[in-house]
């Protein structure tokens, strides 16, 4: 039986980031996709235009919605935005106790557009890390949580420990933009430190990287996989869809989660 992944999160209207991208990762490894909309952006591959919450009482009738009818075995939460819908989130995640919860800090887009509320900041760190089976921020996200510089692989160490006292389960610490280690990934949890490794993949489609790395360990984690094994399978998934990515539009493509299908042919 197919296991049912929710994912909390905004929409990328090119397709590439968000709930976009996080359904199609989550069909490409086998669940059922579920999603709850926070947030729409007017968004394509040259940045974010524009973005526009949705109010705090759709987003809580659909984490009803969903919760009260399906059986959800794991969540991811993406782009929350304000402390309002964080709040929303919590509460409701708080009630409802997710075998898995999968939190991607989402603060700030690749070209630099806010997409967490500086207010919200603190309520993800007081209401949601202790909620979190693992948390995933990239180097910039564990900087501004953990309030310490990020350069080094004992740096990540040292922001994964700093998060992780804030209530998180365990921390992954992306390490993509780390300049001494660029792609390795620290990961502290109860009792084991390790570092998460595949080939660096040199690629210019890397827009919704972290959206599509943390569904797919929601994903693993959906499945039973315990939790550094499905971290392991997911960047094993990330680095091969990096791999597949194809130019869409004129600035930074995504990665393709959908590299497994079958390529269709164009008709001539």
């Amino acid at each position: 039986m197919r296991p049912i992944v929710l994912t909390i999160a905004g929409s990328d209207s090119s397709g590439g980031a968000g709930i976009q991208a996080d359904l199609k990762t989550i069909s490409a490894l086998g669940a059922y996709g579920a999603s709850v909309l926070t947030a729409i952006t007017a968004q394509n591959t040259r940045g974010v235009q524009s973005a526009e919450d949705l109010s705090v009482a759709i987003v809580a009738a659909q984490l009803e919605s969903v919760f009260g009818d399906l059986d959800v075995a794991a969540v991811k939460t993406g782009m929350l935005s304000s402390a309002a819908i964080v709040e929303a989130v919590a509460d409701a995640l708080g009630r409802r106790r997710p075998r898995a919860l999968v939190v991607d800090p989402v603060m700030i887009s690749k070209t630099g557009f806010p997409l967490l509320k500086d207010d919200a900041v603190r309520a993800v760190t007081e209401r949601l890390l202790p909620l979190a089976t693992v948390v995933t921020p990239n180097v910039h996200e564990a900087e501004r949580l953990a309030g310490v510089p990020v350069r080094t692989m004992g740096d990540a160490f040292a922001a994964a420990r700093a998060i992780r006292a804030l209530g998180a389960s365990a921390v992954l610490v992306k390490g993509g933009h780390l300049e001494a280690a660029p792609g390795q990934d620290v990961l502290v949890s109860a009792g084991e430190e390790r570092v998460i490794e595949a080939p660096w993949v040199d690629t210019p489609h890397t827009h919704g990287t972290g959206c599509t790395y943390s569904a797919a360990i929601a994903t693993h984690l959906a499945f039973g996989h315990p939790l550094a094994d499905a971290i392991v399978q997911a960047k094993a998934f990330l680095t091969n869809a990096l791999r597949a990515g194809f130019p869409v539009g004129a600035g930074v493509s995504p990665p393709d989660p959908l590299f497994g299908l079958p390529q269709p042919r164009v008709a001539r």
